[in-house]
């Protein structure tokens, strides 16, 4: 059972019993359930149409968009010697791009340079550029940016796609966790956004896009500080997505759901310690490829908002906003399970 298909049955089967115990009597209290199911019942079809729509735009978008759009494009992007990052250095070098590859691990942005080079026959050979960039340490981000700007003389796009995940109770969870999760994952992407924002705003041309999640949307037990920073993270490039829009700035945010990569095996615990475990949900997720793709596409296109998730994951999206008390009681109800994994979890180990 995929684990899509496992929330799915989860979330009726919640809904299910909650209104089971609450149809005898109907109370204010049971209100919510009730708006529940018929959001469920009205709004899963709603959804589902609107997932075929956006995959048939995708596809339209791809079939007519000329990836010429992004030939000798300067791009930047972070994280970009593994997952994610290096899925999406493959899909640009291939279509053209002037690739800026950053990352703290310069070793395996070499690699990634000598492999774009060496496995695609483009028109006109950019080697790309290997900078190295720990978002960790705030004050060198400026003078990073300053010399790419000094070598490249400018930059189409950035692409803030590095980050870190996080496992643990927050009550357990010492705050030194939670303020790295949000250096890395928020406070060095404005840092960085913020260092090359006004030579973009001076040429009045640029594309922002960061990859946020799906937590950005909705927060999940035992995720807080992950979740936290990826809320920020998606209410500042909203907020910054209106101020330039004036000077032809776009900015875009993708919020994937779960990727096949290392994030829950790189993840940090309440301790500060490495996770190490690869999840169910990440080993069963998207394959980074696949969500570059959908990258690539949102920068041909524009667009601002894209939520990379199965119709279930969106659903639960549309449910926190229109029945929040619902989501909530299922949240606390999904809580109790994955207090159960995690202390079966920390058997194994």
């Amino acid at each position: 059972m995929t684990n899509t298909t496992s929330i799915w049955l989860d979330l009726a089967s919640f809904l299910g019993h909650a209104f089971e115990n609450t149809r005898a009597v109907v109370t204010w209290s049971s209100l919510p359930w009730i708006l529940g199911w018929v959001t469920l019942t009205v709004m899963g079809p709603v959804v589902a149409v609107k997932v075929v729509y956006r995959t048939l735009q995708t596809l339209m978008s791809w079939a007519f968009s000329s990836d010429s759009g992004l030939r000798g494009k300067i791009v930047l992007v972070t994280g970009a010697s593994s997952g994610v990052g290096e899925a999406v250095a493959h899909a640009l070098y291939r279509r053209g791009a002037r690739l800026i590859l950053a990352s703290r691990n310069t070793q395996k942005l070499n690699d990634l340079k000598e492999a774009l080079l060496k496995t695609y026959k483009v028109e006109e050979v950019h080697v790309p550029t290997v900078v190295k960039l720990d978002l960790e340490d705030i004050n060198s981000i400026p003078g990073v940016v300053t010399g790419l700007l000094t070598s490249h003389g400018h930059i189409d796009i950035l692409i803030n796609n590095a980050g870190m995940s996080y496992r643990g109770a927050a009550i357990d969870t010492d705050v030194s966790v939670d303020i790295r999760l949000m250096v890395v994952n928020y406070f060095g992407h404005v840092a960085l956004t913020k260092a090359l924002l006004p030579s973009m705003v001076k040429r009045k041309s640029g594309h922002i896009l960061a990859v946020s999640s799906v937590q950005g949307k909705l927060a999940l037990p035992f995720r807080s500080c992950y979740s936290a920073s990826k809320h920020a993270l998606q209410g500042f490039y909203d907020s910054l997505r209106a101020e330039v829009a004036d000077s032809k700035i776009l900015v875009s945010v993708v919020s994937p759901g779960y990727i096949s990569t290392n994030l829950s095996l790189n993840a940090v615990t309440q301790d500060g310690s490495t996770y190490g475990i690869t999840d169910k949900a990440i080993a069963e997720g998207m394959k980074p490829e696949t969500v570059a793709e959908s990258i690539v596409n949102c920068l041909l296109s524009g667009q601002e908002d894209m939520v990379l998730a199965p119709a279930v994951h969106q659903l639960v999206i549309i449910l926190h906003t229109l029945t929040p008390t619902l989501i909530s009681r299922y949240m606390k109800h999904r809580a109790n399970q994955n207090r159960k994994d995690m202390t079966a979890v920390d058997k194994e180990k």
